[in-house]
């Protein structure tokens, strides 16, 4: 294989950067509806462009596709999204509300708001166990518990009484 072929197009431009932009959405909304609680403190665009880029990547250099400027062109396509998502997000409270969902209440004083907990599939042992994490061993001792965006939960706890 000569150096030419290393780096030539074979693929349409135009369809390496629809079948990125496909995948990447695809992912997106997979990411940001159905699996928030499991994303972890690592923002959802973060890991989605972490899982993309590294298949694109790895199909790239294994030949996969026909040459490395074709990966390249479906790696740019993917950063480019992710790039666009964080400017606008930046840009825009509405974007930002689509693509951060807001807090979810678990815990309003000390009772667990199950209606919450099941949007997000979200047990009790579930919800006891990032409890436990954050030192607490009864529902009693929480003011307000949150699932915040990037899947972690935060706690307020209530104020002891004299």
């Amino acid at each position: 294989m000569n150096l030419d072929e290393l780096f030539a197009v074979r693929m349409s431009i135009a369809e390496i950067i629809i079948r990125g932009s496909c995948i990447y959405w695809f992912l997106f909304l997979i990411f940001r509806f159905p699996l928030r609680r499991d994303v972890g403190s690592v923002g959802v665009a973060d890991i989605l462009l972490f899982v993309i880029v590294a298949d694109a990547a790895q199909n790239a250099m294994a030949g996969e596709y026909t040459s490395i400027t074709e990966g390249i062109i479906l790696i740019a396509t993917i950063a480019g999204w992710n790039l666009l998502f964080d400017w606008l997000s930046y840009r825009s409270r509405l974007i930002d509300r689509f693509l951060r969902p807001r807090a979810l209440q678990l815990v309003r004083h000390g009772r667990a708001l199950r209606q919450n907990m099941g949007r997000e599939l979200l047990t009790m042992d579930d919800l006891m166990a990032k409890l436990r994490a954050h030192g607490i061993d009864d529902l009693g001792q929480v003011r307000h518990a949150f699932l915040e965006s990037d899947g972690e939960i935060t706690v307020i706890k209530a104020s002891r009484r004299r």
